[in-house]
């Protein structure tokens, strides 16, 4: 099992999500986040006054999978939050030991 997270532009979330459910993706964690990465923040002019945006607002999109659904989610993820500018976002795929549903005890992939 896989852990797939993905930082993406905000408004790019509903079609990430679209994306993600034609696969048959059913759990998808969505977290709203600050961040910056190479574009490091940019500046805004409010009243007169210029200032530094540092921390740009993102949104990270987390997804546990079993290990044959991991490359199509992250090319359904990578095509659907692409806009070709700076900043689009990164994708970490990361080992997943164990899951456990709550609810029913149920383990591994049955409880994704």
């Amino acid at each position: 099992m896989k852990m797939v997270t993905a930082i993406i532009k905000p408004f790019k979330l509903d079609e990430v999500r679209e994306s993600l459910g034609e696969l048959g993706v059913t759990g998808v964690t969505v977290t709203e986040v600050k961040g910056f990465g190479r574009q490091k923040g940019h500046t805004e002019l409010y009243r007169g006054a210029e200032y530094v945006v540092d921390f740009l607002p993102k949104v990270k999109v987390e997804v546990a999978l079993a290990d044959d659904q991991v490359d199509s989610a992250v090319e359904a993820i990578t095509t659907a939050a692409r806009t070709g500018k700076i900043g689009d976002g990164k994708i970490f795929v990361t080992n997943t030991e164990q899951v456990i549903r709550i609810r029913t005890g149920e383990t591994g992939s049955e409880a994704i």
